[in-house]
């Protein structure tokens, strides 16, 4: 039995990429089972085990609100401002992360390249930061 058998239209979920989100269809003979409406506008569709058609993630990104613990995760600010040079340095070696619309630090090469290039184009260097070794 996969997590969301039984989700249904306006179930309140957590994404670990986008934060609080609602279901606003549900798929009965798609690969996916759902989609969902976050607040900053993204809508993004999910298989029935929460993996997101968004980005290259392989597990779980989306859960329902009540059922989440986020004690575990970086939600830390940035320590340092990189500069775009290092930033493209970092992103070359795979020690880069950035931080998602959620407020969750994640490593660089599972978001699409787009998100990325959009916040250097804007100049958000506060939203990338070096790896913990």
């Amino acid at each position: 039995m996969a997590y969301f058998d039984n989700v249904k239209v306006k179930d309140k979920l957590y994404g670990l990429v986008f934060g609080a989100g609602k279901v606003t269809q549900v798929f009965e003979d798609s690969h996916y089972k759902m989609m969902v409406s976050f607040k900053n506008g993204y809508e993004v569709p999910y298989t029935e085990d929460g993996i997101p058609g968004w980005g290259n993630f392989k597990k779980q990104t989306i859960f329902y609100k009540n059922d989440i613990d986020l004690t575990d995760l970086d939600f830390g600010p940035v320590t340092k401002i990189l500069s775009p040079k290092k930033i493209i340095k970092l992103r070359e070696k795979k020690k880069l992360e950035v931080r998602l619309p959620s407020g969750i630090w994640a490593d660089c090469s599972k978001c699409v390249k787009k998100y990325i290039e959009e916040a250097l184009e804007a100049e958000n260097y506060h939203l990338f930061r070096k790896k913990n070794s």
